[in-house]
């Protein structure tokens, strides 16, 4: 059996290599690595403004990955940008947003990744913190800190047991959106894991960033999951289209 594909989400920002210098999609290579690592075939998936992209792009995946990057906009949770929060990347908002409410919708599993946490977190109604301190390791410079996972979680299923984890980050969950449950927590009381209850298809989200440490336990429990899903769906055979997310 092939491996379960994993898209994961990108940016489009200027790039330069050899005689050239132009608007490119990118993606650190620590991301495709850690889905290989962990037993996964990993695609980019570009930023698509046409209509209805982000529901056939999740409809050909097995699972999705929404990765870290830029401070999500303030206005996408009722808020006044404060000083410390960064410049808005609108256009990755509009595509990731629809990205998570696609894989929601279509019950494809979704792991969030730093911003891709919060990300999901302000998809389903919560909101965020703008600024803290403490989870960085200087500018452009990876800390560290332990995490405790909420026994009973599907986060605690993967990883039972505290571990240190490297995060980069500024930003963090403040109220959580609506069928989220806390799945792991800092020592200062920062969510470090969200997911979503109730739901057939595993939906996580971690605030630091594992594809930056030698732990796959998260990333392989997104692709089991993956591998549960396409099993599901090749039984199941063709169905009929899922509600809007207008329904969620």
């Amino acid at each position: 059996m092939t491996r379960p594909v994993i898209g994961i989400s990108t940016y489009q920002d200027p790039a330069r290599w050899g005689v050239w210098e132009m608007p490119s999609v990118l993606l650190p290579a620590a991301y495709p690595r850690l889905v290989r690592a962990s037993g996964g075939l990993a695609v980019m998936l570009p930023p698509d403004d046409t209509a209805d992209a982000a529901r056939e792009t999740v409809a050909a995946l097995d699972a999705v990955v929404i990765a870290g990057g830029a401070d999500v906009e303030p206005a996408r949770y009722g808020a006044v940008p404060d000083p410390r929060t960064g410049p808005p990347a609108r256009e990755r908002d509009t595509w990731e947003l629809a990205l998570i409410h696609a894989a929601i919708e279509e019950h494809v599993p979704l792991l969030g990744i730093c911003r891709g946490m919060q990300l999901l977190n302000v998809a389903l109604g919560g909101t965020l913190h703008q600024h803290l301190d403490g989870h960085t390791g200087g500018h452009g410079v990876f800390g560290d800190h332990p995490v405790t996972p909420v026994p009973g979680t599907a986060y605690a299923t993967a990883v039972p047991e505290p571990i240190v984890v490297p995060a980069y980050h500024h930003q963090a969950v403040d109220r959580l959106g609506t069928g989220l449950t806390a799945g792991a927590h800092a020592p200062d009381g920062t969510v470090e894991a969200l997911e979503l209850t109730g739901h057939d298809s595993l939906v996580l989200g971690v605030q630091w960033h594992p594809e930056m440490g030698t732990d796959t336990r998260v990333m392989t429990a997104l692709v089991r999951a993956a591998a549960r899903h396409r099993t599901t769906r090749a039984n199941a055979g063709p169905r009929s289209r899922p509600p809007s997310r207008a329904t969620l």
